[in-house]
């Protein structure tokens, strides 16, 4: 297969990226996203969080919430009854990638119709907040489902305000990095001194399932899990996705062994898509694997499994990791090698 492999024809396997970015500046990254992962590519909220706190991931998270905030206290973000200083920060920050969206699509001459929004899941927030007592929310079922909740109100409201802003069919990408700790029990108390007690399969279930059902009520395309867990908590996960309805996982191949890949066929077989992270951001970009290493690194394990090329249509193709700390020419470079290899599997999948 040549490394200049290139297709005109149906695209199959579509490109999207995470969300953060480097910078400061969410005109000039807003234009970067839109213009590298404009159509049939899949373009994304951008998210910068060198603007510092209110711009990170759980500051994000915040922002959305409905009827709950917080404020950053040393050890990190605390529930409270009034918002800090900080979460108001976040509000504003929000708003104003949201009306910067608005004002980039308006310049567009062929504006496209879709986008993905990346918010903190709902177990890794409860565990990446704290309660007033200055425990981890995470320890508390009542804190953990009143999160939940008000995630899943919250984003309705974020949907809105991002159709308001032009795309209708927007792709919600719950981040959950803290699966495997969750799953296990072996994420420390705020002391350090001891663990929290694992959430319950089912519990994990019936929280994806509120918050991805409220979400599609609010008129979303689409909801995807992303984690980076262990392969030993595939089994888990791919059970609660398809109890849950949630369309797709995303997970970066690095974390795959051949259980995990047993696992992830499993699931495209029932339908789930599956959201591969191929690329290591953090390597020269320079250095980048050719477009023929890219596609035997999906298609070996794929074939190996029993799926067949036809299959390949349900892949989208993303970094391994988000674009934060990483140069303009390097996110060119990714998303363009990530572009090649969508168009060569895209050819496989609509030759076969």
């Amino acid at each position: 297969m040549s490394e200049e492999l290139r297709t005109a024809g149906p695209v199959a396997v579509r490109v999207t990226a995470h969300g953060p970015m480097t910078g400061l500046d969410p005109v000039e990254s807003t234009r970067v996203v839109r213009g590298e992962l404009g159509h049939p590519h899949l373009p994304h909220l951008v998210e910068l969080p060198e603007r510092g706190v209110g711009a990170d991931a759980v500051g994000r998270a915040v922002a959305i919430l409905a009827d709950l905030t917080a404020e950053v206290r040393p050890y990190g973000w605390r529930l409270t009854h009034r918002p800090g200083h900080e979460a108001r920060r976040a509000v504003s920050l929000l708003k104003t990638d949201i009306n910067v969206l608005g004002d980039v699509i308006g310049t567009e001459e062929a504006p496209g119709d879709e986008l993905k929004i990346r918010v903190r899941g709902p177990l890794s927030l409860a565990k990446d907040l704290y309660l007033p007592s200055g425990e981890r929310a995470l320890r508390d079922h009542g804190a953990r489902r009143d999160l939940a909740d008000s995630l899943s109100v919250g984003l309705a409201e974020h949907i809105a305000a991002i159709r308001r802003a032009g795309p209708q069919r927007v792709t919600v990408h719950l981040d959950e990095p803290g699966l495997t700790e969750v799953l296990e029990g072996t994420v420390p108390t705020a002391s350090g001194y001891r663990t929290l007690r694992s959430v319950p399969r089912h519990e994990l279930i019936q929280t994806l399932r509120g918050v991805s059902e409220g979400a599609r009520a609010a008129g979303a395309a689409a909801v995807v899990l992303g984690t980076d867990a262990e392969a030993r908590s595939f089994g888990a996960i791919a059970e609660a996705i398809e109890a849950s309805g949630i369309d797709s996982l995303a997970v970066p191949a690095r974390r795959l062994d051949v259980h995990a890949w047993e696992t992830l066929a499993g699931l495209v077989e029932s339908g789930t898509g599956l959201w591969l992270g191929l690329l290591d951001v953090a390597a020269p970009y320079d250095e980048l694997p050719g477009v023929t290493a890219c596609v035997e690194q999906v298609r070996r394990p794929w074939r190996g499994l029993g799926l067949t090329d036809a299959q390949l249509s349900s892949v989208t193709l993303m970094p391994a990791d988000g674009f934060d700390g990483v140069a303009p020419e390097a996110v060119r470079a990714v998303l363009r090698r990530l572009h090649q290899t969508a168009d060569a599997l895209s050819q496989v999948a609509v030759d076969s």
